[in-house]
Protein backbone atom coordinates (compact mmCIF):
# COMPACT_ATOMS: atom_id res chain seq x y z
CA UNK A 1 0.00 0.00 0.00
CA UNK A 2 0.91 3.51 -0.77
CA UNK A 3 2.89 5.03 2.50
CA UNK A 4 0.94 8.31 2.42
CA UNK A 5 -2.34 6.41 1.71
CA UNK A 6 -1.24 3.73 5.13
CA UNK A 7 -0.76 6.62 7.03
CA UNK A 8 -4.47 8.60 6.31
CA UNK A 9 -5.91 5.05 6.93
CA UNK A 10 -3.84 5.11 10.65
CA UNK A 11 -5.89 8.18 11.72
CA UNK A 12 -8.97 6.79 10.39
CA UNK A 13 -7.98 3.66 12.39
CA UNK A 14 -7.96 5.09 15.62
CA UNK A 15 -11.40 6.41 15.58
CA UNK A 16 -12.76 2.95 14.65
CA UNK A 17 -15.79 2.90 17.02
CA UNK A 18 -16.77 6.71 15.16
CA UNK A 19 -16.14 5.31 11.34
CA UNK A 20 -18.42 1.86 12.54
CA UNK A 21 -21.43 4.11 13.26
CA UNK A 22 -20.39 6.57 10.33
CA UNK A 23 -20.39 3.15 7.87
CA UNK A 24 -23.44 1.52 9.32
CA UNK A 25 -25.54 5.12 8.58
CA UNK A 26 -24.11 4.95 5.41
CA UNK A 27 -24.89 1.84 4.40
CA UNK A 28 -28.27 2.08 5.80
CA UNK A 29 -29.42 4.50 3.49
CA UNK A 30 -27.59 3.20 0.50
CA UNK A 31 -29.64 0.23 0.73
CA UNK A 32 -32.55 2.29 0.68
CA UNK A 33 -31.87 4.34 -1.92
CA UNK A 34 -31.17 1.23 -3.94
CA UNK A 35 -34.21 -0.19 -3.07
CA UNK A 36 -36.53 2.85 -4.40
CA UNK A 37 -37.00 1.83 -8.14
CA UNK A 38 -37.61 -2.17 -7.06
CA UNK A 39 -40.54 -0.92 -5.54
CA UNK A 40 -41.49 1.33 -8.24
CA UNK A 41 -41.13 -2.11 -10.79
CA UNK A 42 -43.65 -4.21 -8.25
CA UNK A 43 -46.07 -1.14 -8.63
CA UNK A 44 -45.87 -0.72 -12.67
CA UNK A 45 -45.87 -4.69 -13.41
CA UNK A 46 -48.51 -5.44 -10.97
CA UNK A 47 -50.74 -2.54 -10.80
CA UNK A 48 -49.84 -0.09 -13.97
CA UNK A 49 -49.44 -2.49 -16.61
CA UNK A 50 -52.72 -4.80 -15.85
CA UNK A 51 -54.27 -1.72 -14.69
CA UNK A 52 -55.48 -3.28 -11.14
CA UNK A 53 -55.18 -0.64 -8.29
CA UNK A 54 -56.46 -2.28 -4.97
CA UNK A 55 -56.24 0.40 -2.44
CA UNK A 56 -54.45 -2.10 0.66
CA UNK A 57 -51.60 -2.72 -1.89
CA UNK A 58 -51.34 0.19 -3.10
CA UNK A 59 -50.98 1.94 0.86
CA UNK A 60 -48.63 -0.41 1.37
CA UNK A 61 -46.33 0.20 -1.23
CA UNK A 62 -46.90 4.22 -0.85
CA UNK A 63 -45.91 3.61 2.79
CA UNK A 64 -42.86 1.67 2.09
CA UNK A 65 -41.52 4.07 -0.39
CA UNK A 66 -42.35 7.23 1.71
CA UNK A 67 -40.37 5.01 4.70
CA UNK A 68 -37.34 4.14 2.72
CA UNK A 69 -37.16 7.97 1.72
CA UNK A 70 -37.25 8.77 5.07
CA UNK A 71 -34.86 6.47 5.75
CA UNK A 72 -31.98 7.38 3.12
CA UNK A 73 -33.07 11.09 4.12
CA UNK A 74 -32.02 10.32 7.69
CA UNK A 75 -28.93 8.03 7.48
CA UNK A 76 -27.37 10.81 4.84
CA UNK A 77 -27.62 13.31 7.15
CA UNK A 78 -26.29 11.09 10.11
CA UNK A 79 -23.68 9.75 8.43
CA UNK A 80 -22.48 13.22 6.87
CA UNK A 81 -22.27 14.33 10.58
CA UNK A 82 -20.33 11.59 12.02
CA UNK A 83 -17.90 11.74 8.86
CA UNK A 84 -17.79 15.11 9.77
CA UNK A 85 -17.10 14.90 13.03
CA UNK A 86 -14.18 12.59 12.17
CA UNK A 87 -12.63 14.58 9.47
CA UNK A 88 -12.29 17.60 11.73
CA UNK A 89 -10.95 15.76 14.64
CA UNK A 90 -8.17 14.04 12.74
CA UNK A 91 -7.31 17.74 10.98
CA UNK A 92 -7.10 19.23 14.55
CA UNK A 93 -4.58 16.06 15.47
CA UNK A 94 -2.74 16.67 12.59
CA UNK A 95 -1.85 20.29 13.07
CA UNK A 96 -1.06 19.70 16.72
CA UNK A 97 1.38 17.15 16.17
CA UNK A 98 2.84 19.59 12.72
CA UNK A 99 3.04 22.18 14.89
CA UNK A 100 4.87 19.89 17.84
CA UNK A 101 7.26 18.66 15.21
CA UNK A 102 8.05 22.26 14.13
CA UNK A 103 8.60 23.18 17.60
CA UNK A 104 11.49 20.63 17.84
CA UNK A 105 13.18 20.93 14.13
CA UNK A 106 16.69 22.78 14.39
CA UNK A 107 16.93 26.26 13.63
CA UNK A 108 18.69 25.37 10.66
CA UNK A 109 15.66 24.33 9.14
CA UNK A 110 14.41 27.17 9.51
CA UNK A 111 17.20 28.91 8.25
CA UNK A 112 16.92 26.76 4.60
CA UNK A 113 12.88 27.37 4.47
CA UNK A 114 10.69 30.97 4.45
CA UNK A 115 8.07 31.24 7.04
CA UNK A 116 5.30 31.75 4.69
CA UNK A 117 5.61 28.36 2.72
CA UNK A 118 5.63 26.51 6.40
CA UNK A 119 2.49 28.15 7.43
CA UNK A 120 1.00 27.21 3.57
CA UNK A 121 2.01 23.92 5.08
CA UNK A 122 0.12 24.14 8.45
CA UNK A 123 -3.11 25.68 7.40
CA UNK A 124 -3.53 25.56 3.90
CA UNK A 125 -2.54 21.85 3.59
CA UNK A 126 -3.78 20.52 6.47
CA UNK A 127 -7.19 22.14 5.33
CA UNK A 128 -6.91 20.18 1.82
CA UNK A 129 -6.53 17.24 4.05
CA UNK A 130 -9.91 17.47 6.08
CA UNK A 131 -11.27 17.70 2.33
CA UNK A 132 -9.69 14.63 1.39
CA UNK A 133 -11.86 12.69 4.73
CA UNK A 134 -14.65 14.86 4.50
CA UNK A 135 -15.56 15.29 0.59
CA UNK A 136 -13.53 12.54 -0.90
CA UNK A 137 -12.88 9.18 1.08
CA UNK A 138 -16.67 9.30 2.31
CA UNK A 139 -18.17 9.78 -0.82
CA UNK A 140 -15.97 7.42 -2.52
CA UNK A 141 -16.96 4.58 -0.16
CA UNK A 142 -20.79 5.45 -0.03
CA UNK A 143 -20.76 5.45 -3.95
CA UNK A 144 -18.33 2.30 -4.17
CA UNK A 145 -21.39 0.55 -2.04
CA UNK A 146 -24.56 2.53 -4.15
CA UNK A 147 -22.67 0.71 -7.48
CA UNK A 148 -22.10 -2.56 -6.05
CA UNK A 149 -26.13 -2.31 -4.07
CA UNK A 150 -26.93 -1.18 -7.99
CA UNK A 151 -24.98 -4.25 -9.57
CA UNK A 152 -26.18 -6.84 -7.19
CA UNK A 153 -30.02 -5.89 -7.80
CA UNK A 154 -29.54 -5.45 -11.59
CA UNK A 155 -28.81 -9.04 -11.33
CA UNK A 156 -32.10 -9.92 -10.19
CA UNK A 157 -33.57 -8.15 -12.54
CA UNK A 158 -31.94 -8.68 -15.79
CA UNK A 159 -28.51 -11.31 -15.66
CA UNK A 160 -28.01 -10.49 -19.01
CA UNK A 161 -27.87 -7.04 -18.76
CA UNK A 162 -26.12 -6.89 -15.55
CA UNK A 163 -23.11 -8.58 -17.23
CA UNK A 164 -23.04 -5.68 -19.57
CA UNK A 165 -22.97 -2.97 -17.35
CA UNK A 166 -20.02 -5.16 -15.24
CA UNK A 167 -17.76 -4.04 -18.37
CA UNK A 168 -18.57 -0.04 -17.71
CA UNK A 169 -16.23 -0.74 -14.19
CA UNK A 170 -12.83 -1.70 -15.63
CA UNK A 171 -13.60 1.64 -18.22
CA UNK A 172 -14.27 3.99 -14.91
CA UNK A 173 -10.92 2.81 -13.32
CA UNK A 174 -9.18 2.70 -16.35
CA UNK A 175 -9.99 6.99 -16.53
CA UNK A 176 -9.55 7.67 -12.79
CA UNK A 177 -6.24 6.04 -12.84
CA UNK A 178 -5.15 8.03 -16.17
CA UNK A 179 -5.87 11.13 -14.45
CA UNK A 180 -4.46 10.32 -11.18
CA UNK A 181 -1.13 9.43 -12.93
CA UNK A 182 -1.22 13.07 -15.85
CA UNK A 183 -2.66 15.27 -12.62
CA UNK A 184 -0.56 14.34 -9.78
CA UNK A 185 2.61 16.52 -10.85
CA UNK A 186 0.58 19.57 -12.34
CA UNK A 187 -0.98 19.81 -8.38
CA UNK A 188 2.19 19.35 -7.09
CA UNK A 189 3.43 22.23 -8.94
CA UNK A 190 0.30 24.19 -8.28
CA UNK A 191 0.90 23.50 -3.80
CA UNK A 192 4.43 24.25 -3.98
CA UNK A 193 3.69 27.75 -5.88
CA UNK A 194 1.03 28.43 -3.48
CA UNK A 195 3.53 27.93 -0.68
CA UNK A 196 5.76 30.38 -2.46
CA UNK A 197 2.93 32.81 -2.85
CA UNK A 198 2.62 32.75 0.90
CA UNK A 199 6.34 33.24 0.98
CA UNK A 200 6.18 36.84 -1.03
CA UNK A 201 3.09 38.03 1.08
CA UNK A 202 4.53 37.43 4.22
CA UNK A 203 7.81 38.93 3.24
CA UNK A 204 5.81 41.80 1.54
CA UNK A 205 4.03 42.34 5.05
CA UNK A 206 6.58 41.64 7.52
CA UNK A 207 9.25 44.08 5.50
CA UNK A 208 6.70 46.53 4.33
CA UNK A 209 8.78 49.18 6.11
CA UNK A 210 11.97 48.54 4.67
CA UNK A 211 10.48 48.00 0.91
CA UNK A 212 8.65 51.53 1.33
CA UNK A 213 11.80 52.77 2.66
CA UNK A 214 13.80 51.70 -0.35
CA UNK A 215 11.43 52.36 -2.82
CA UNK A 216 11.08 48.61 -3.37
CA UNK A 217 7.68 48.56 -3.92
CA UNK A 218 7.56 48.30 -7.73
CA UNK A 219 10.09 45.02 -7.97
CA UNK A 220 8.12 42.95 -4.82
CA UNK A 221 4.79 43.65 -6.95
CA UNK A 222 6.72 42.38 -9.84
CA UNK A 223 8.02 39.41 -8.35
CA UNK A 224 4.67 38.49 -6.40
CA UNK A 225 2.53 38.90 -10.01
CA UNK A 226 5.43 36.37 -11.41
CA UNK A 227 4.68 33.63 -9.17
CA UNK A 228 0.86 34.30 -9.60
CA UNK A 229 1.10 34.29 -13.04
CA UNK A 230 3.27 31.00 -12.56
CA UNK A 231 0.09 29.55 -10.06
CA UNK A 232 -2.21 30.45 -12.64
CA UNK A 233 -0.62 28.50 -15.57
CA UNK A 234 -0.71 25.94 -13.38
CA UNK A 235 -4.10 25.59 -12.73
CA UNK A 236 -5.10 26.40 -15.88
CA UNK A 237 -3.52 22.67 -16.75
CA UNK A 238 -5.81 21.06 -14.05
CA UNK A 239 -8.81 22.73 -15.88
CA UNK A 240 -7.87 21.46 -19.16
CA UNK A 241 -7.22 18.12 -17.92
CA UNK A 242 -10.59 18.02 -16.08
CA UNK A 243 -12.50 19.42 -19.64
CA UNK A 244 -11.25 16.02 -21.25
CA UNK A 245 -10.78 13.46 -18.61
CA UNK A 246 -13.93 14.03 -16.19
CA UNK A 247 -17.60 15.05 -17.04
CA UNK A 248 -17.50 15.41 -20.55
CA UNK A 249 -16.25 11.69 -21.22
CA UNK A 250 -18.44 9.89 -18.48
CA UNK A 251 -21.32 11.92 -20.19
CA UNK A 252 -20.16 10.65 -23.55
CA UNK A 253 -20.16 7.07 -21.68
CA UNK A 254 -23.27 7.61 -20.55
CA UNK A 255 -25.08 8.49 -23.36
CA UNK A 256 -23.58 5.52 -24.80
CA UNK A 257 -25.09 3.26 -22.58
CA UNK A 258 -28.67 4.88 -22.62
CA UNK A 259 -27.91 4.03 -25.78
CA UNK A 260 -27.61 0.27 -25.75
CA UNK A 261 -30.37 -0.36 -23.32
CA UNK A 262 -33.10 1.37 -25.51
CA UNK A 263 -31.89 -0.35 -28.15
CA UNK A 264 -31.86 -3.75 -25.99
CA UNK A 265 -35.85 -3.25 -24.84
CA UNK A 266 -36.58 -1.71 -28.29
CA UNK A 267 -35.76 -4.66 -30.18
CA UNK A 268 -37.40 -6.92 -27.22
CA UNK A 269 -40.70 -5.01 -27.94
CA UNK A 270 -40.46 -6.23 -31.99
CA UNK A 271 -40.84 -9.58 -30.51
CA UNK A 272 -43.33 -8.81 -28.34
CA UNK A 273 -41.69 -9.80 -24.81
CA UNK A 274 -40.93 -6.36 -23.37
CA UNK A 275 -40.58 -6.04 -19.76
CA UNK A 276 -41.88 -2.59 -18.86
CA UNK A 277 -40.89 -2.40 -15.07
CA UNK A 278 -37.34 -3.94 -16.09
CA UNK A 279 -36.91 -1.45 -18.51
CA UNK A 280 -37.43 1.36 -15.66
CA UNK A 281 -35.53 -0.56 -13.34
CA UNK A 282 -32.42 -0.48 -15.80
CA UNK A 283 -33.32 2.62 -17.05
CA UNK A 284 -33.85 4.77 -13.19
CA UNK A 285 -30.49 2.26 -11.93
CA UNK A 286 -27.97 3.39 -14.82
CA UNK A 287 -28.92 7.33 -14.16
CA UNK A 288 -28.22 6.44 -10.32
CA UNK A 289 -25.38 4.45 -11.15
CA UNK A 290 -23.67 7.58 -13.57
CA UNK A 291 -24.50 10.01 -10.69
CA UNK A 292 -21.87 8.66 -8.12
CA UNK A 293 -19.70 8.17 -11.11
CA UNK A 294 -19.77 11.95 -12.60
CA UNK A 295 -19.79 12.81 -8.84
CA UNK A 296 -16.53 10.70 -8.03
CA UNK A 297 -14.91 11.69 -11.34
CA UNK A 298 -15.41 15.58 -10.17
CA UNK A 299 -14.16 14.83 -6.60
CA UNK A 300 -10.79 13.41 -8.27
CA UNK A 301 -9.70 16.85 -8.92
CA UNK A 302 -10.17 17.44 -4.87
CA UNK A 303 -8.81 13.92 -4.40
CA UNK A 304 -5.05 14.26 -5.89
CA UNK A 305 -5.34 18.15 -4.52
CA UNK A 306 -5.46 16.50 -0.74
CA UNK A 307 -3.61 13.82 -1.32
CA UNK A 308 -0.59 16.18 -2.77
CA UNK A 309 -1.53 18.19 0.43
CA UNK A 310 -1.12 14.91 2.67
CA UNK A 311 2.18 14.42 1.24
CA UNK A 312 3.31 17.51 1.93
CA UNK A 313 2.60 17.67 5.64
CA UNK A 314 3.75 14.00 5.92
CA UNK A 315 6.82 15.43 4.73
CA UNK A 316 7.48 18.11 6.92
CA UNK A 317 6.51 15.06 10.03
CA UNK A 318 9.23 13.05 8.75
CA UNK A 319 12.13 15.65 8.36
CA UNK A 320 14.86 14.71 9.95
CA UNK A 321 16.20 17.87 11.47
CA UNK A 322 14.59 17.29 14.86
CA UNK A 323 17.02 18.14 17.61
CA UNK A 324 17.34 14.98 20.00
CA UNK A 325 17.43 17.32 23.06
CA UNK A 326 13.87 18.07 22.85
CA UNK A 327 12.45 14.84 21.83
CA UNK A 328 14.19 12.97 24.65
CA UNK A 329 16.44 11.13 22.64
CA UNK A 330 19.58 12.73 24.36
CA UNK A 331 19.90 14.09 28.18
CA UNK A 332 17.44 11.70 29.20
CA UNK A 333 16.50 12.59 32.88
CA UNK A 334 16.75 15.85 35.23
CA UNK A 335 20.14 15.00 36.90
CA UNK A 336 21.71 17.35 39.94
CA UNK A 337 22.09 21.22 39.21
CA UNK A 338 25.01 22.48 37.38
CA UNK A 339 26.33 25.00 39.33
CA UNK A 340 25.83 26.06 43.22
CA UNK A 341 25.13 29.64 44.02
CA UNK A 342 27.97 32.02 42.27
CA UNK A 343 27.54 31.45 38.98
CA UNK A 344 28.81 28.12 36.53
CA UNK A 345 31.77 27.69 34.71
CA UNK A 346 31.47 27.75 30.58
CA UNK A 347 34.70 26.04 28.67
CA UNK A 348 34.74 26.05 24.82
CA UNK A 349 37.22 23.96 23.55
CA UNK A 350 38.67 24.03 20.16
CA UNK A 351 35.15 24.57 18.68
CA UNK A 352 34.88 25.22 14.95
CA UNK A 353 31.21 25.24 12.98
CA UNK A 354 29.76 26.14 9.85
CA UNK A 355 26.01 26.62 8.45
CA UNK A 356 26.78 25.08 5.14
CA UNK A 357 28.92 22.55 5.29
CA UNK A 358 31.32 24.66 3.57
CA UNK A 359 32.35 27.48 4.94
CA UNK A 360 33.44 27.97 8.92
CA UNK A 361 32.03 30.66 10.87
CA UNK A 362 33.86 29.86 13.83
CA UNK A 363 37.23 28.23 13.71
CA UNK A 364 39.18 27.04 16.70
CA UNK A 365 37.57 28.97 19.39
CA UNK A 366 38.54 28.19 22.95
CA UNK A 367 38.86 29.91 26.24
CA UNK A 368 36.78 29.16 29.92
CA UNK A 369 34.60 31.55 31.81
CA UNK A 370 35.60 30.74 35.71
CA UNK A 371 32.04 30.62 37.73
CA UNK A 372 30.88 34.57 38.54
CA UNK A 373 32.84 35.85 35.80
CA UNK A 374 31.28 38.57 33.93
CA UNK A 375 33.06 37.91 29.86
CA UNK A 376 32.51 40.26 26.93
CA UNK A 377 32.51 38.74 23.28
CA UNK A 378 32.98 41.48 21.13
CA UNK A 379 34.31 41.86 17.40
CA UNK A 380 32.92 43.54 13.81
CA UNK A 381 29.54 42.49 11.70
CA UNK A 382 30.23 38.42 10.84
CA UNK A 383 33.14 37.52 13.26
CA UNK A 384 30.56 34.90 14.66
CA UNK A 385 29.42 36.28 17.94
CA UNK A 386 26.13 35.28 17.76
CA UNK A 387 26.58 32.19 16.74
CA UNK A 388 28.54 31.25 19.17
CA UNK A 389 26.09 32.14 21.85
CA UNK A 390 23.57 29.96 19.66
CA UNK A 391 26.02 27.05 19.98
CA UNK A 392 26.09 27.54 23.86
CA UNK A 393 22.21 27.63 23.83
CA UNK A 394 22.28 24.33 22.16
CA UNK A 395 20.25 25.37 19.38
CA UNK A 396 22.70 24.39 16.73
CA UNK A 397 24.11 20.90 16.43
CA UNK A 398 27.96 20.85 17.93
CA UNK A 399 30.12 19.61 14.58
CA UNK A 400 33.84 20.03 16.11
CA UNK A 401 35.20 20.34 19.49
CA UNK A 402 33.32 20.48 22.97
CA UNK A 403 31.66 22.78 25.37
CA UNK A 404 31.30 22.42 28.65
CA UNK A 405 28.77 24.00 31.46
CA UNK A 406 29.75 23.06 35.07
CA UNK A 407 32.48 20.69 33.89
CA UNK A 408 29.70 18.74 32.20
CA UNK A 409 29.72 17.98 28.01
CA UNK A 410 26.68 20.15 26.84
CA UNK A 411 25.20 17.19 25.06
CA UNK A 412 25.23 15.21 28.43
CA UNK A 413 22.91 17.96 30.20
CA UNK A 414 19.28 17.47 30.02
CA UNK A 415 17.31 19.89 28.34
CA UNK A 416 14.78 21.32 31.14
CA UNK A 417 17.84 21.55 33.28
CA UNK A 418 19.80 23.16 30.36
CA UNK A 419 17.23 26.15 30.04
CA UNK A 420 16.58 26.46 33.95
CA UNK A 421 19.96 27.26 34.13
CA UNK A 422 20.78 29.44 31.43
CA UNK A 423 18.96 32.82 31.47
CA UNK A 424 19.11 34.30 27.70
CA UNK A 425 18.20 38.20 27.16
CA UNK A 426 17.84 39.49 23.10
CA UNK A 427 18.31 42.40 21.57
CA UNK A 428 14.69 41.74 20.41
CA UNK A 429 12.62 40.43 23.26
CA UNK A 430 9.63 38.28 22.30
CA UNK A 431 6.94 39.08 24.59
CA UNK A 432 3.89 35.94 23.67
CA UNK A 433 -0.19 36.45 23.60
CA UNK A 434 -1.08 36.36 27.37
CA UNK A 435 -0.83 38.15 30.65
CA UNK A 436 2.45 39.79 31.63
CA UNK A 437 2.54 37.73 34.66
CA UNK A 438 2.65 34.83 32.00
CA UNK A 439 5.61 36.18 29.97
CA UNK A 440 7.23 36.34 32.76
CA UNK A 441 6.69 33.00 34.23
CA UNK A 442 7.25 31.29 31.02
CA UNK A 443 5.31 28.36 32.37
CA UNK A 444 7.84 27.25 34.00
CA UNK A 445 7.31 24.80 36.78
CA UNK A 446 9.97 26.00 39.20
CA UNK A 447 9.27 29.75 38.58
CA UNK A 448 6.45 30.70 40.95
CA UNK A 449 4.07 34.21 41.13
CA UNK A 450 5.74 35.40 43.72
CA UNK A 451 9.20 35.29 41.79
CA UNK A 452 8.01 36.84 39.33
CA UNK A 453 6.35 39.53 40.66
CA UNK A 454 9.60 39.84 43.13
CA UNK A 455 11.74 39.86 39.45
CA UNK A 456 9.54 42.37 37.72
CA UNK A 457 9.94 45.04 41.12
CA UNK A 458 13.82 44.24 40.94
CA UNK A 459 14.45 45.10 37.76
CA UNK A 460 11.89 48.46 37.89
CA UNK A 461 9.27 47.11 35.61
CA UNK A 462 6.79 47.71 38.00
CA UNK A 463 6.16 51.68 37.76
CA UNK A 464 5.16 51.25 34.51
CA UNK A 465 3.30 47.64 34.91
CA UNK A 466 1.02 49.07 37.58
CA UNK A 467 0.04 51.72 35.44
CA UNK A 468 -1.33 49.50 33.06
CA UNK A 469 -5.44 48.14 32.96
CA UNK A 470 -5.16 45.22 34.67
CA UNK A 471 -1.44 45.60 36.04
CA UNK A 472 0.45 42.76 36.20
CA UNK A 473 -2.63 40.74 34.57
CA UNK A 474 -2.49 43.32 31.93
CA UNK A 475 -2.96 41.14 28.50
CA UNK A 476 0.48 41.50 26.25
CA UNK A 477 -0.75 41.90 22.38
CA UNK A 478 1.20 40.23 19.44
CA UNK A 479 4.85 40.65 20.18
CA UNK A 480 4.40 43.00 22.75
CA UNK A 481 3.62 45.76 20.44
CA UNK A 482 1.65 48.15 22.66
CA UNK A 483 4.65 48.90 24.34
CA UNK A 484 8.25 50.68 24.36
CA UNK A 485 11.62 48.72 23.32
CA UNK A 486 12.85 49.55 26.54
CA UNK A 487 9.66 48.17 28.55
CA UNK A 488 10.32 44.98 26.74
CA UNK A 489 13.63 44.60 27.31
CA UNK A 490 12.88 45.32 31.03
CA UNK A 491 9.72 42.51 30.89
CA UNK A 492 12.44 39.71 29.58
CA UNK A 493 15.28 40.73 32.31
CA UNK A 494 12.23 40.43 34.96
CA UNK A 495 11.78 36.91 33.03
CA UNK A 496 15.13 35.74 33.38
CA UNK A 497 15.87 37.28 36.71
CA UNK A 498 12.26 35.06 37.49
CA UNK A 499 14.11 31.61 36.35
CA UNK A 500 17.13 32.32 38.96
CA UNK A 501 19.97 30.54 36.19
CA UNK A 502 23.26 30.26 36.65
CA UNK A 503 24.49 31.57 33.58
CA UNK A 504 23.47 34.85 31.87
CA UNK A 505 23.84 35.38 27.99
CA UNK A 506 23.07 38.92 27.21
CA UNK A 507 22.96 39.16 23.31
CA UNK A 508 23.31 42.92 22.81
CA UNK A 509 20.51 43.80 24.97
CA UNK A 510 20.90 47.41 24.36
CA UNK A 511 21.16 47.49 21.38
CA UNK A 512 18.30 49.58 20.02
CA UNK A 513 17.41 52.12 22.77
CA UNK A 514 18.07 55.34 23.90
CA UNK A 515 20.57 56.42 26.60
CA UNK A 516 17.75 57.31 29.19
CA UNK A 517 16.36 53.74 28.45
CA UNK A 518 19.46 52.03 28.77
CA UNK A 519 20.38 53.80 31.70
CA UNK A 520 17.22 51.64 33.28
CA UNK A 521 18.17 48.67 31.68
CA UNK A 522 22.07 48.55 32.42
CA UNK A 523 20.83 49.19 36.25
CA UNK A 524 19.11 46.26 35.83
CA UNK A 525 21.49 44.32 33.69
CA UNK A 526 23.66 45.09 37.27
CA UNK A 527 20.97 43.36 39.62
CA UNK A 528 20.29 40.04 37.68
CA UNK A 529 24.18 39.88 37.00
CA UNK A 530 25.21 39.03 40.69
CA UNK A 531 26.59 35.80 41.77
CA UNK A 532 26.39 34.66 38.43
CA UNK A 533 28.56 33.98 35.18
CA UNK A 534 27.61 36.14 32.49
CA UNK A 535 28.09 36.33 28.64
CA UNK A 536 28.13 39.74 27.11
CA UNK A 537 27.35 39.91 23.44
CA UNK A 538 28.42 43.75 22.79
CA UNK A 539 28.26 45.95 20.39
CA UNK A 540 28.43 49.51 22.52
CA UNK A 541 32.16 48.88 23.97
CA UNK A 542 31.35 51.37 26.49
CA UNK A 543 28.53 48.68 28.25
CA UNK A 544 31.35 46.40 28.87
CA UNK A 545 34.67 48.33 30.39
CA UNK A 546 33.78 46.75 33.80
CA UNK A 547 33.69 42.92 32.24
CA UNK A 548 36.23 41.13 33.98
CA UNK A 549 37.65 39.94 30.55
CA UNK A 550 36.58 40.61 26.60
CA UNK A 551 37.50 37.99 23.95
CA UNK A 552 37.71 39.56 20.50
CA UNK A 553 36.32 37.77 17.35
CA UNK A 554 37.42 38.36 13.99
CA UNK A 555 36.11 36.33 11.03
CA UNK A 556 35.56 33.34 13.34
CA UNK A 557 38.81 33.20 15.54
CA UNK A 558 39.56 34.83 18.65
CA UNK A 559 41.92 37.11 17.83
CA UNK A 560 42.58 39.27 21.17
CA UNK A 561 41.77 38.38 24.69
CA UNK A 562 42.40 40.66 28.46
CA UNK A 563 41.03 43.75 30.07
CA UNK A 564 39.50 46.47 28.53
CA UNK A 565 42.85 48.18 29.71
CA UNK A 566 44.85 45.50 28.51
CA UNK A 567 43.43 45.19 25.28
CA UNK A 568 43.65 49.17 24.57
CA UNK A 569 47.66 49.15 25.68
CA UNK A 570 48.07 46.46 22.90
CA UNK A 571 46.52 48.89 20.32
CA UNK A 572 44.78 46.02 18.30
CA UNK A 573 41.61 45.34 17.02
CA UNK A 574 39.80 46.10 20.18
CA UNK A 575 41.32 49.49 20.61
CA UNK A 576 40.83 50.40 16.88
CA UNK A 577 36.96 49.54 17.75
CA UNK A 578 36.70 51.84 20.40
CA UNK A 579 38.36 54.79 18.89
CA UNK A 580 36.14 54.50 16.30
CA UNK A 581 33.17 54.21 18.54
CA UNK A 582 34.57 57.07 20.61
CA UNK A 583 34.47 58.79 17.48
CA UNK A 584 31.28 58.27 16.64
CA UNK A 585 29.87 59.22 20.20
CA UNK A 586 32.07 62.56 19.77
CA UNK A 587 30.37 63.53 16.49
CA UNK A 588 26.83 62.82 17.45
CA UNK A 589 27.69 65.05 20.73
CA UNK A 590 28.79 68.10 18.50
CA UNK A 591 26.23 67.60 15.55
Amino acid sequence: MNPTVRRLLGYLGRRKGELLLAFLFLFLGTGANVAMPLLIRVFIDRHLTPGVFPPGPLLLLAGGYLLLLGVAAGASYLQLLRFQKIALDIIREMRVEVFNHLQRLRLSYFDRHPQGALLSRVTNDTEAVKELYLNVLSAYVQHTVTLLGIFIALFFVNVRLAFIYLVLLPIFVLIILVYRHLSGPIFLRTRQLLGSLNAALNEGIQGAGVIQAFAQEKRMAQRFAELNRQHYRARMGTVRLNGLLLRPLTDFIYTLSLAGVLAYFGGRALLGAVDVGALFVFLSYLERMFEPVNDMMQRMQMFQQSYVSAQRVFELMDEGEVDPFLTGEKGRGRGKAMAPSGGVAVEFRRVSFSYDGRRDVLKDISFRVEPGQTVAIVGPTGSGKTTLIHLLLRLYPLERGEILLGGRRLEEIPEEELRKEVGLVLQEPFLIEGTILENVIMDRPWVTEHDALEALQAVGASSFVERLPGGYRHRVGERGATFSQGERQLLALARVLAGNPSLLILDEATAHVDSETEARIQEALETIQRGRTTLVVAHRLSTIQHAHRILVLQEGRLVEEGTHGDLLARGGLYAAMYRLQQLGALDEETA
